[in-house]
C-alpha cells in the first residue's frame, strides 16, 4: 500500500533515522509527536529531542504533550485521519484511544527479536548479556508493554567486538528499511500478524547510573561485554585517586590477582577470573584516550588497585 498518511511518534536519534528515512518515502508524514523540551548540558538550556529538530528542519508539524490521556490530545490525533501511527522510542505510553484511531492501527518499531528484551534498553541488554545475536521487530501495538504481534523483523549479529554505539547505528539502519518494506504490505491479507511466544520473554530493564560501575570480581569475559554494552553511554567506569575514569574499550587476556590490581606497565588488571587490558579511557573533563596516553599523565604502578 503506497502512499499512506501517517504520524510518526519518536525522540532520540535511532528514531530520528527512521524519521528521515520515511520523510524521502512515498508515504505522507501529517504530525511528528515527540518528547517536550529538556533542558541539557551545563547552561541547563531547553533543547529540542533529536526527532523534534528534524521535524523542525523538514517543515513538519510537531507536537510535544506531556501525557496522550486528556480527551482534547485525543482528539487532536483523531482528527489527523491517519492510515497509521509509527512508533519508536517515544516515551509515552499509548491510551487505547489513540491506538485505536488510526485506520490500520500503530506499528511500534522494536530494537529486539521479540519477546527477548522488551523494554527500555534492549541494544545495551543484548550485549551484556552475550547475546550472539539481536534485531529489529515491526510490532502491531497493543496496551502491554511490547507484547504486541509481530508483522515482519530482521536479524543481526553481535560480535566480540559490538559496542552499543555500533549496533545502535546498524539496528537504525536495518530498523528503515524493514519499516518501508513493511508499510509496502501493510493492509495485505497475506501480511498476517504473528503472536509473541509466550516463553523466552525477557525485559531490558533502564540502565541505572549505578550499573555502569565496573565490578572487578566478576569475569573479564563478562566485563568486556559490560563495557562494549555502555559503550558510547553511559560508559562503564571505575575510580582512580577519587576520581571516576570511564572504561571504553578491554580486552580479555590471560593474568590473575586480586580483582583490581594492576599487573603490568600495559594497565592489565586482574579480574575475578582473567584479567583485562585497558585500551580505551576517559577521566572526567577529558576526550577518550589510549591506555599509553592515559598512563603518560597519570602513571599507575605495578601492584595497585582500582577501585
Amino acid at each position: 500500500m503506497a502512499g499512506l498518511r501517517l504520524a510518526f511518534m519518536g525522540t532520540p536519534a535511532f528514531s530520528a533515522h527512521i524519521l528521515k528515512a520515511l520523510i524521502g518515502s512515498p508515504h505522507e508524514v501529517a504530525c511528528v509527536y515527540s518528547q517536550p523540551p529538556r533542558r541539557a548540558g551545563r547552561g541547563k538550556k531547553l533543547l529540542s529531542s533529536a526527532v523534534h529538530q528534524l521535524a523542525d528542519a523538514e517543515g513538519l508539524p510537531v507536537r510535544t504533550p506531556v501525557s496522550l490521556k486528556s480527551d482534547e490530545v485525543q482528539a487532536e490525533f483523531s482528527d489527523l485521519k491517519l492510515d497509521a501511527a509509527i512508533v519508536v522510542a517515544y516515551g509515552l505510553i499509548l491510551p487505547q484511544a489513540i491506538l485505536d484511531a488510526p485506520k490500520l492501527g500503530c506499528l511500534n518499531l522494536h530494537a529486539s527479536l521479540l519477546p527477548r528484551w522488551r523494554g527500555a534498553a534492549p541494544i545495551q541488554r543484548a550485549i551484556m548479556a552475550g547475546d550472539k545475536e539481536t534485531g529489529i521487530a515491526v510490532m502491531q501495538m497493543e496496551a502491554g508493554l511490547d507484547t504486541g504481534p509481530i508483522l515482519s523483523e530482521t536479524r543481526l549479529p553481535i560480535t566480540d567486538k559490538t559496542t552499543a554505539g555500533s549496533l545502535h547505528d546498524a539496528l537504525a539502519d536495518a530498523a528503515a528499511e524493514l519499516l518501508l518494506a513493511t508499510l509496502t504490505r501493510l493492509g495485505d491479507p497475506d501480511l498476517v500478524p504473528m503472536p509473541q511466544a509466550t516463553d523466552g520473554v525477557t525485559y531490558a530493564e533502564k540502565i541505572s547510573k549505578s550499573e555502569a560501575a565496573i565490578d572487578w570480581h566478576k569475569s573479564a569475559s563478562d566485563l568486556d561485554r559490560h563495557i562494549r554494552g555502555l559503550n558510547p553511554a553511559p560508559g562503564a567506569f571505575f575510580e582512580y585517586q577519587g576520581q571516576r575514569v570511564k572504561l571504553l574499550a578491554a580486552t580479555p587476556v590471560d593474568g590473575s590477582g586480586k580483582p583490581g590490581e594492576v599487573l603490568d606497565d600495559q594497565l592489565t588488571v586482574a579480574c575475578g577470573e582473567g584479567a583485562l587490558r585497558l585500551l580505551t579511557l576517559q577521566p572526567a573533563g577529558k576526550g577518550p584516550m589510549s591506555a599509553d596516553a592515559f598512563l603518560n599523565g597519570r602513571p599507575i604502578a605495578k601492584g595497585e588497585v582500582l577501585g
